[in-house]
């Protein structure tokens, strides 16, 4: 039986995405509870939680981890420096500058692993089996963050050293796990043949090229500033930035302007090279602009309302504990039910008709908490919500957290299925990091629109922003064809079903 198991490629799709969850619930949990334990100011423990810029950054080194093959010993690595950076927090008690390097270290290796296990799943997975995947990997990165708490319930009987060991030893043991999983059937790597330094040089010498790297990379600041606010109480930080951004493009003019003969890089296929290649690839594809736009724009209805929910139940009169209990213990089941069956429905009817019929479901679930904000008075004199109201505001959160997971099932499907195999971990991490991008400002204009306009009429609107998504369906469907025919990116291996697009083709 546990044989078959370890065959199974949807078993290792658990594994992995716990595997993924679990770090990232210890750095966000964990850590800055043991730092204020030990008289940490608020300030500084603030500055640590920039080093979660690691996972909004991941992107940039994401070409290395597809140059140099092999995303299980990438896994392995990175979790077994992961155990013997818990293991050494076990080992030395207290606080320093060793702890903020460690930290550091640990954000980069658990990025560096999320790279390395969006690309292995890609790679390991027929089309067929996304959908159902997808629901996997939402509930088990869930679980693993749940593991992250249980460590730090640890705490109170067994003490820090002996739950870092504990944690420390998991996150190795999950490393050894990888090394066990299925080969990856992915042709080799789409880079080979260009190096590095005669990319870069070719980039140089084409003013539009050196133009999309510098807006890129413009775009990275801009994340990076989202977390770490840079730009705050500095008026002229994106004038500097715009200036040095500015630079290599106009140097990349007159180069090729003073050399018009070039030095035999202007025949490069910059789509090949091992750097930005897999970025001039995807703007190369036809209708990429519509299905970025398609891609910022799917879950804003979902983003622009949940930044609000929390306060919501605040300003409602709801205890604390009611609202970890339903909004968050509750949610968090409920949506790893969603995610199973949104899988399962991906995977029946094929991936764009799911996107916009589970698209619809995750919509509707906005009017549930309009309805509650019509209905369900704010807090008057500390009085608890009537039993009427605490019915209303409990399915609406039920009904939020299923669809919600519905509908990320399928988009998760969707973002892997228009990815390249040979260079999947560089191309996903760019896909989700311009998720992340419409995620930030979205949440950012959420208290402003909540404000001016009250959480009813503010609730409302959001489910009409689910809509503009839907104009582009058209390019999302022509995508998901040229993905599932292009023989090159090996994305076959399902026989006739693994073209399938929708329910119809």
């Amino acid at each position: 039986m546990m044989q078959r198991l370890r065959r199974h490629r949807l078993f290792w799709v658990g594994v992995l995405y716990f595997a993924q969850g679990l770090p990232f619930g210890l750095f966000y949990d964990t850590f800055p509870v043991y730092f204020r334990q030990r008289g940490v100011d608020l300030q500084e423990i603030g500055v640590l939680s920039l080093l979660g810029l690691a996972w909004t950054l991941k992107f940039l080194w994401a070409p290395a981890v597809d140059r140099v093959r092999g995303h299980r010993r990438w896994m392995f690595a990175a979790d077994l420096g992961m155990g013997l950076v818990l293991a050494a927090f076990a080992a030395r008690a207290g606080v320093g500058p060793w702890a903020l390097a460690l930290v550091a270290g640990f954000t980069v290796l658990s990025a560096t692993n999320d790279i390395a296990i969006d690309g292995y799943t890609i790679e390991l997975l027929p089309r067929r089996e996304f959908g159902r995947a997808n629901g996997l990997r939402i509930g088990f990165y869930r679980v693993g963050l749940l593991a992250a708490g249980t460590v730090l319930m640890l705490v109170d009987h067994v003490g820090w050293t002996a739950a870092y060991l504990a944690a420390g030893g998991l996150v190795a043991l999950l490393g050894l796990a990888c090394l066990a999983a299925p080969p990856e059937r992915a042709p080799a790597a789409a880079g080979r043949g260009v190096r590095a330094a005669v990319e870069l040089r070719a980039i140089a010498r084409r003013p539009g090229a050196a133009a999309i790297v510098a807006a890129f990379l413009c775009g990275a600041v801009w994340l990076a500033d989202r977390a770490a606010g840079w730009s705050q109480g500095h008026p002229g930080f994106w004038g500097w930035v715009l200036a040095a951004a500015a630079l290599p493009v106009a140097a990349s003019a007159a180069w090729r302007a003073l050399s018009p003969g070039g030095d035999g890089t202007a025949s490069v296929d910059i789509t090949r090279g091992p750097v930005f290649g897999a970025l001039f690839e995807m703007l190369r594809r036809p209708g990429i602009v519509p299905v970025v736009l398609f891609i910022l724009t799917f879950k804003l209805a979902d983003t622009s309302m949940g930044f609000m929910i929390k306060p919501f139940w605040v300003d409602c009169g709801f205890s604390p504990g009611q609202i970890g209990l339903v909004s968050v213990n509750i949610g968090i089941g409920l949506s790893i039910l969603g995610g199973l069956a949104g899988g399962w429905f991906t995977d029946r009817v094929g991936v764009f008709h799911a996107l916009w019929i589970l698209g619809l479901a995750q919509a509707v679930s906005n009017l549930g908490y309009a309805a509650a904000a019509f209905v369900v008075p704010a807090a008057g004199d500390g009085a608890a919500p009537a039993l009427a109201h605490r019915a209303v505001m409990y399915g609406a959160s039920a009904l939020e957290s299923f669809t919600g997971g519905l509908g990320t099932a399928a988009f998760l499907a969707f973002l892997m299925a228009i990815v390249d195999k040979r260079r999947s971990a560089t191309e996903y991490a760019v896909l989700s990091s311009v998720f992340a991008l419409s995620r930030s400002v979205a949440g950012w204009a959420g208290g402003y629109g909540a404000a001016a306009l009250g959480y009813g009429p503010y609730f409302l609107l959001t489910f009409f922003l689910a809509f503009p998504a839907f104009a582009f369906l058209p390019w999302v469907r022509h995508m998901l064809h040229y993905a599932a025919v292009q023989p090159e990116w090996g994305q076959g291996g399902g026989g006739p079903a693994e073209a399938r697009i929708g329910g119809d083709e």
